[in-house]
């Protein structure tokens, strides 16, 4: 195929990823939709089931002392002899539990539909990245538009390959919107003909020191999205525990504490590289690009700046303890700071890393 024929193919594949990423979203919205009625039905029914039952055991244990008598109630029939009570459930919750097995596959089968679409939209994303690349004869991050779609990229490959390790599923509704939104952002308005490389970038440092950044950068963004979502849980958490309630969709994530450890796991894979690709690619590359290994350009400070946050994490965390919330909220930091190093830095600031092509 010519590079003409490859960008074409390019040009097709990313979109077609880009809806098919959007329909995995919407599956996963159904699945958290059905699975939030079946949780809002089972929280209602125990609470009935409470009710019930501590109105049986008190009227057990009058009749128990009045004479011994059985009484009968309509969530079934309390048995008392010497004033002890059993309650003997009726035929209704038994059905009720039946419906909710049944909306509760639902919800499976719609996670499962999610993680299927999610698959085929990272394969045809692949595709769109590396027939972008030969159609460009080159590496395909040359340009604003290139590292949105392959950092993207990186997003849904380091959630696919976490997501059965670390029970990722319910994190696809996240990664997927993300996903679509950079991918839809990258076509609508970032979007650049493939062409060559400007000279400073001709180097197959270049390829270590981005492949790593790209990939440490997908993992940070999964970190951030789970620290998040930790921070919300780990509200309500405390809010049961004063004597409030938990929203149903809520009650479907892990609790607090295991989403605070797959951050941590994460993120913990996130930092060397990020290490090797800044502080150690990233400055071999400057010195075969501009003959110096660091000239403080505003790129070189902002990444410097992401490792020092992302540090700060790791080291609060082994040596001072540091768990929950402020572990959480520096990790947030940490992924805003990578965020504006990936963007703004891009685009507001003027810099020998300039290559935004917008």
């Amino acid at each position: 195929m010519s590079p003409e024929n490859y960008a074409h193919l390019s040009n097709l594949v990313i979109p077609t990823a880009t809806v098919i990423y959007i329909i995995a979203m919407v599956s996963h919205t159904l699945e958290w939709a059905i699975g939030r009625a079946v949780v809002t039905k089972a929280v209602a029914e125990d609470d009935a089931a409470l009710v019930t039952s501590a109105v049986g055991v008190g009227n057990s244990a009058r009749a128990g002392s009045a004479g011994g008598a059985d009484v009968v109630t309509s969530a079934g029939t309390l048995a008392s002899g010497s004033g002890s009570a059993t309650l003997v459930s009726g035929s209704s919750s038994a059905a009720a539990g039946g419906g909710d097995a049944g909306r509760s596959e639902r919800a499976d089968a719609a996670s499962r539909v999610g993680l299927l679409l999610t698959w085929l939209a990272f394969l045809l994303h692949l595709t769109g990245v590396v027939t972008r690349g030969l159609a460009a004869g080159r590496v395909p991050w040359g340009n604003m538009y290139e590292f949105s779609i392959t950092s993207s990229l990186a997003v849904a490959a380091v959630y696919l390959l976490f997501v059965h390790r670390y029970k990722l599923q319910w994190l696809g509704l996240g990664v997927t919107l993300f996903v679509a939104a950079v991918l839809g952002l990258a076509t609508l308005a970032l979007y650049t003909p493939a062409g060559p490389l400007v000279p400073a970038l001709h180097s197959y440092w270049l390829v270590i020191h981005v492949s790593a950044a790209a990939i440490s950068g997908g993992a940070f963004t999964i970190g951030g999205l789970v620290s998040i979502l930790y921070l919300v849980k780990a509200r309500a958490e405390r809010r049961v525990l004063a004597g409030g309630t938990m929203s149903a969709s809520l009650k479907r994530l892990p609790s607090a504490e295991a989403m605070d450890g797959t951050a941590y796991k994460v993120l913990a894979f996130a930092f060397p590289l990020w290490t090797f690709g800044v502080l150690v690619a990233g400055p071999i590359w400057a010195e075969y690009a501009w003959g110096r290994y660091w000239g403080w350009d505003p790129k070189e400070v902002w990444s410097l700046v992401t490792w020092v946050v992302y540090a700060a994490y790791l080291h609060a965390r082994a040596t001072a303890g540091w768990r929950g919330r402020r572990a959480a909220t520096i990790a947030i930091v940490g992924w805003f700071v990578f965020i504006f190093n990936f963007v703004g830095v891009n685009l507001l600031v003027s810099g020998l890393h300039s290559y935004a092509g917008v």
